[in-house]
């Protein structure tokens, strides 16, 4: 802990404080009401799926299941099969948008270590390397950017890149904060279901992470489930890559050794979380989201989204109040949950988008 106070005061003159443009999170429904929301309107027929045919095991089994898998899964269950099933998702261009802004996010702040990778060894290592980075940025300098995470979290292993990070600018507060940032296309604030998406994403988030502090992270099973020899020599550039960085290593195992000495530095993340709106066309701020994490409503939700990726239920569509999501999805001509999609209202604040922005 003698390390982290030191690192906070460090930090504490570099880390500006954030303010919200205005304060909407009061008038938003409470997350509690919503925990059944995405599990309501059209029933499909409910079967155990044998386990070798689950979608895990079909389409996560050599990468984990995402963060972006679980609030994909939320936003609509029959739209997260028809991807699996029958293609990726169309990229639009305010997706684009948003993926150009967080590079740029990124790049004010995260040197990431690139190279080129020979094995799948190679690969992990250079993930984890720069988890281990970017981790003694936030405790030395009190904010990164773009962190990878992999733990293994309510018996599955998940991965996922947190936006952003900040050590708090108070010594009596000694727990990083998780924020999300989120471009809109309009001006306006998103509707309740994204915003509620954006919840459960920043709520994975800390839960990997307060996880991960606790020291869960069992190392057999991440060589076993990902194939990983851990004892495979890296290419001879990822060893330079990990020596320039301060974190010498020979194998996959040393750099495993890094990265949960790493977490074993580190406290559990601040309850408060903070979703960030921005304009797309400026970059200006529209609106923050700020919340408090609610394990009882995140564990509804991610044994919800499990069901389904084990196989343990069919897929479900979304509730009929929000049918208007068929409007921006490129499965509606297929789905049988869209029998009248042009008579379904869609709110003023939502983005032109087939997912959650």
């Amino acid at each position: 802990m003698a390390l982290i106070k030191a690192a906070f005061v460090a930090a504490r003159s570099s880390i500006p404080s954030i303010r919200s443009a205005f304060d909407f999170h009061r008038n938003a429904r409470s997350i509690q009401s919503i925990t059944a929301l995405s599990k309501r309107g059209f029933a499909s027929t409910q079967k155990k799926i044998k386990a070798d045919e689950s979608f895990l095991h079909q389409f996560r089994r050599t990468k984990g299941l995402s963060v972006t898998d679980i609030t994909a899964t939320e936003w609509c269950e029959k739209q997260m099969e028809f991807v699996l099933r029958h293609a990726k998702r169309e990229s639009t261009k305010a997706m684009k948008a948003g993926s150009a802004r967080h590079t740029n996010l990124e790049e004010e702040v995260v040197k990431k270590v690139k190279a080129r990778v020979k094995c799948k060894e190679d690969i992990w290592a250079l993930k984890l390397l720069n988890f281990t980075i970017g981790a003694n940025q936030l405790l030395f300098q009190g904010l990164t950017r773009e962190l990878p995470l992999i733990g293994f979290a309510e018996g599955v292993w998940m991965v996922g890149v947190i936006d952003e990070i900040c050590m708090p600018a108070t010594e009596t507060n000694m727990n990083p904060k998780l924020i999300d940032t989120k471009t809109r296309v309009r001006g306006t604030l998103p509707a309740e279901p994204q915003r509620r998406n954006g919840r459960l994403q920043l709520m994975c988030y800390k839960y990997m992470w307060d996880n991960l502090v606790a020291d869960n992270f069992p190392s057999r099973e991440f060589y076993k489930f990902f194939a990983l020899n851990p004892h495979s020599i890296l290419s001879e550039e990822i060893r330079e890559k990990t020596a320039d960085s301060g974190f010498p290593a020979d194998t996959l195992d040393d750099v495993v050794r890094f990265y949960k000495n790493t977490w074993s530095t580190l406290p559990p993340s601040y309850d408060q979380l903070l979703l960030r709106y921005e304009f797309q066309k400026d970059n200006s701020l529209i609106g923050e989201d700020q919340f408090a994490f609610d394990p009882d409503w995140f564990k509804n939700q991610i044994h919800g989204c499990l069901e389904f990726w084990l196989g343990e239920r069919e897929a479900c569509y979304t509730p009929e109040e929000e049918r208007w999501k068929c409007r921006f999805c490129q499965f509606a001509s297929i789905c049988p949950a869209n029998t009248d999609h042009d008579s379904t209202p869609s709110p003023t604040s939502a983005n032109s988008s087939s997912t959650p922005s």
